[in-house]
């Protein structure tokens, strides 16, 4: 795949990305204004609770998605569809293996929800039908055609699947704001999650044939291919299980320890932080076929100014999310929900610095995953999430929420990055990393000088409502930015940074 495709393919991917990023972010803010003020806040924590239990279970993929899709950048490369097809055959096999797992697991843990709630439940609420109902659509997302979304991935055209989820969703939550103000009904309510999950799966397996009808789930792979991606596999698990730690404990800590109302209150301030996460995501998913195939055919020089390049990029992005989240979490949660459902400015705080370091480590794992490096990387997420889990259980008694979240800043900072940092700098670039871990703390000192400096002009700007959250909102993009500019427009990743826009601008 030729440089020029690359960025090709990942302007477009970009694109459509963004545009259902923001329509996932504005749509679900909308659903669960509906859901406090019609429903009430422990529906939200309910939600929450099932998902976080579900992403649990979801432990049995194994991370076999990104083996196989993985396994499919050479393939491609070299145009081999005898092999592409094979592939796609093992992964139907082993993804229809995959949800019946899900679905005996599931139905295991189904006795013991209860324990997992602190507190009363919503009146009128059978909370084992409704897990029933998201164990379903758990289950059919895997057994649905969903192999065939390996080969959109791999061939990165993940644009296609974000037009399909853009129409699925908006019928799902258009019938899902009529059920919820019609009928007040919270059954209805996941049915409808029920049957989008079927409709998503089934579309987009159509397109899928459609665009590429000579891939078709056929063929046997050999004994030492199978062996090869089972490895991978098998090296995926433990990567897996501690994401899935790190993701799901805090949720669940909450509920059994804090009750399902702070869990809620949790999750509104999570739910815009994950909303400003995603925006990023769109750019890592764009990039991971294009960096898989880059670092297949080009030199570790290159691919190591690459990694600089996109680092600088998204320290410019997420240092300036970091300082908007710190300016104006708190004014936009007192307009949406009120002062009485907002949590202390140091637990906000937390979370800010949280944000930051989530998505610089999710740059590195990017490369990480694009790499391939998961055998050399299998325990690192393990004992992070271990780590993560038993700060967590110590520091819920003695500080509350506020531990909760440090836990987790905690056991990812001192365990799993500079891990990581190992990891890829001596398996995938077999370079000293003193160079880049000194760029990237400047980065960091930057970020926090900066954030300091609006934070303490956009306090100036006083009283409440819409119009002086969006007079803050301008200060600090125009200052931190500004800023930003002038701390790096002295540095080669600038200029380099700046090819790459300029480039993505025009194909637009």
């Amino acid at each position: 795949m030729a440089t020029y495709q690359r960025t090709q393919n990942a302007t477009r991917n970009i694109i459509f990305g963004t545009i259902l990023k923001a329509y996932q972010i504005l749509v679900p803010f909308l659903m669960r204004t509906a859901m406090i003020y019609l429903l009430g806040i422990e529906y939200l924590g309910l939600n929450s609770l099932f998902t976080s239990i579900l992403q649990v279970l979801n432990l049995a993929e194994l991370g076999v998605g990104s083996a196989m899709i993985f396994s499919m950048y050479k393939p491609i490369a070299e145009e081999d569809s005898k092999l592409i097809c094979s592939l796609m055959n093992l992964y139907k096999i082993y993804y229809r293996v995959i949800g019946t797992v899900i679905l005996v697991l599931g139905l295991v843990l189904l006795p013991f929800m209860p324990n997992l709630i602190k507190g009363n439940i919503p009146s009128n609420i059978n909370v084992y039908i409704l897990y029933i109902l998201n164990l379903l659509a758990t289950v059919l997302s895997y057994w649905l055609f969903a192999y065939k979304n390996s080969i959109l991935f791999a061939h990165q055209r993940t644009d296609v699947t974000s037009k399909v989820v853009l129409a699925t969703d908006s019928l799902k939550y258009g019938l899902q704001l009529l059920v919820l103000f019609i009928f007040h009904n919270y059954y209805y309510y996941i049915m409808i999650i029920l049957l989008s999950q079927i409709l998503t799966n089934v579309i987009t397996a159509y397109i899928a044939d459609r665009m590429y009808p000579n891939y078709k789930a056929r063929g046997n792979l050999s004994k030492e291919t199978k062996r090869e991606i089972n490895h991978r596999i098998r090296d995926l698990f433990t990567s897996k299980i501690g994401m899935v730690i790190v993701n799901s404990a805090d949720t669940i800590v909450i509920s059994a320890f804090l009750g399902l109302t702070v869990l809620a209150i949790y999750q509104n301030y999570y739910f815009i932080l994950t909303s400003v996460t995603g925006f990023v995501a769109v750019i890592f998913n764009s990039c991971r076929a294009g960096i898989g195939n880059s670092l297949v055919v080009e030199s570790k020089e290159k691919n190591y100014k690459d990694l600089r390049k996109i680092t600088f990029i998204i320290a410019w992005i997420v240092g300036f999310c970091s300082i908007a989240l710190l300016c104006l979490y708190q004014p936009f949660m007192k307009i949406w929900v009120g002062e009485e459902l907002m949590i202390d400015f140091a637990v906000v705080i937390c979370l800010c610095v949280y944000y930051f370091i989530y998505e610089i480590n999710a740059l590195l794992n990017l490369y990480k995953d694009a790499g391939g490096i998961w055998h050399e990387d299998r325990f690192r997420p393990l004992v992070t999430a271990l780590a993560n889990l038993g700060l967590n259980l110590m520091m819920v008694h003695s500080m509350g929420l506020y531990g909760v979240i440090l836990s987790t800043i905690l056991s990812t900072l001192l365990i799993g990055m500079p891990w990581l940092l190992h990891n890829l700098f001596t398996v995938l670039f077999k370079m000293n990393a003193k160079e880049y871990i000194q760029r990237l703390l400047y980065y960091v000192g930057m970020t926090i000088v900066i954030a300091t400096i609006t934070y303490g002009v956009t306090l100036l700007i006083q009283g409440e409502g819409i119009v002086n959250l969006i007079l803050k909102a301008i200060l600090c993009f125009l200052i931190s930015n500004g800023l930003f500019f002038v701390c790096y427009y002295h540095l080669e990743e600038f200029r380099d940074a700046k090819q790459v826009v300029v480039k993505i601008i025009r194909k637009c």
